[in-house]
């Protein structure tokens, strides 16, 4: 893939109608190999962090549509290889910030959580992951969030 086209999302929204007759013969063996190493880049290229996780969840038993999801993530790291976490000295202020997404998975109906730590304009701490717990109102998973984010701060 490497004269592919780049994209600026790492997963797909929704997907395709059709998949294309190249993905109906895909190899497992390679999933699993590539799913394995994207575990190992997502220490310095956080932003792929949830999609990587979410393709590594059916190495098991993957589907021609999890390679096409797969497929997308690597477009998106070939146009996004030169990117990075800038450090900049400055002030110490201390903030984060918190959210949730009320019942994403829809086979679990668990929410997936998420936070973020700056010191200063610095990115120093970040999560995201599914909830271990089902709520039963999106204010329950906030809160759940801003717990995580407020402990990490501390």
């Amino acid at each position: 893939m490497d004269r592919c086209n780049q994209i600026a999302n790492p997963s797909s929204i929704k997907p395709p109608a059709a998949l294309p007759p190249d993905l109906l013969l895909f190899n497992p063996t390679k999933y699993r190999l590539l799913t394995g190493s994207l575990q190992y880049l997502t220490i310095t290229i956080p932003d792929i962090f949830f999609t990587a996780n979410t393709l590594c969840q059916h190495t098991h038993n993957p589907s021609s549509l999890h390679y096409l999801l797969l497929k997308c993530l690597l477009r998106y790291i070939k146009g996004t290889i030169s990117f990075g976490l800038p450090i900049s000295a400055s002030s110490f202020t201390l903030s984060a910030y918190a959210d949730a997404d009320w019942a994403t998975d829809s086979d679990t109906r668990r929410s997936t959580s998420g936070y973020c730590c700056f010191l200063s304009k610095n990115l120093i701490s970040w999560t995201v992951k599914k909830q271990h717990t089902v709520a039963r109102s999106s204010t329950k998973d906030e809160y759940r969030s801003l717990a995580a984010a407020t402990a990490e701060a501390i």
